[in-house]
């Protein structure tokens, strides 16, 4: 079964055209089901690429998953135009009374700023709180996974001399977790950050557990002790040019804290095409999440979703 999202949405194209099932908005209500519904909370500045590179992974399922798209409503974004925010985003307010088996927060830019410094940090603690009552499983990416960490658990990140950028190799932890069911022993994933979070935080912490390492990046993927929150510092969703087109965007603007990234291009060789070695095993994960921790634990009438205490 597929996403359902708008038809004039820039992904449902581009997804068409990679032979992905979608579905538009007016056909998926004739389906005698109950959908999944699952809300993006969009703070990437890039949201039309974001979007669509999360509705890739997303579609990967044999299950029918209604999106609703979310954007901040203290901070008007500069880098998408009005035009589509108004048209395919909601807000909080708009959405705060309604449930969802899912909840994406994803990352943003911010990483160098203390928490409190975001102009919508605010805003985003309100959600992630809502989330705990309203949403049965919520996957944090890259900062949100770092804000989520420190808001709901204490867990400080801290700035990294150097940022960690690259495609690196990570191990399982927790045998059999059904996050990672289908893996293989060594896979691979895109990071792009200046923050990271230590192993032995989240080891000191009962209600989390450490779920995937790399001895190169760090800590990767973390669960609270229920499944229902998912955290993860690297970019699965990312395609196989966007840490290069980073890497072109960071070298014009002439940053020093910034070299190649590790892994990624053949020979280190910026010319050469880098090899989309991730593809495969951030698609089972997206779909392990939405099946395993979603699918078959949310409750029906998701209006019971059992609030999250932690």
């Amino acid at each position: 079964m597929p996403i359902n999202i708008p038809r004039n949405l820039p992904a449902y194209r581009t997804l068409q055209d990679e032979n992905i099932f979608v579905m538009a908005s007016e056909k998926a209500l004739t389906q005698d089901i109950r959908p999944l519904r699952a809300a993006i909370f969009n703070l990437m500045p890039k949201k039309i690429e974001t979007e669509t590179q999360l509705l890739r992974l997303m579609s990967n399922t044999p299950l029918q998953v209604d999106i609703t798209l979310l954007r901040t409503d203290t901070h008007t974004s500069r880098h998408t135009a009005a035009e589509h925010l108004e048209n395919f985003y909601k807000t909080f307010d708009e959405i705060k009374d309604e449930y969802f088996d899912a909840l994406i927060i994803t990352g943003a830019p911010v990483e160098k700023y203390d928490f409190h410094e975001v102009t919508y940090w605010d805003e985003l603690c309100m959600i992630m709180e809502w989330s705990k009552s309203h949403a049965f499983s919520c996957m944090h990416i890259c900062w949100g996974a770092f804000a989520g960490l420190y808001y709901h658990y204490g867990i400080e990140k801290r700035s990294l001399p150097r940022k960690m950028f690259g495609v690196f190799p990570h191990k399982i932890l927790v045998e059999n977790h059904p996050l990672f069911k289908g893996f293989d022993d060594t896979f691979y994933v895109p990071h792009s950050r200046h923050s990271e979070v230590f192993a032995d935080d989240i080891h000191a912490c009962p209600k989390l557990q450490l779920l995937a390492y790399s001895d190169l990046a760090g800590v990767y993927a973390v669960s609270d002790i229920t499944g229902r929150q998912i955290f993860l510092t690297g970019h699965g969703e990312y395609e196989r040019n966007t840490l290069k087109n980073e890497y072109v965007r960071d070298m014009d603007k002439g940053l020093t804290d910034v070299g190649l990234p590790y892994g990624y291009f053949p020979d280190d060789d910026p010319s050469k095409t880098p090899p989309y070695i991730w593809r495969t095993s951030a698609s089972l994960l997206y779909s392990n999440w939405l099946n395993f921790c979603v699918y078959q634990e949310t409750p029906y009438d998701i209006s019971k979703i059992p609030p999250l205490v932690i």
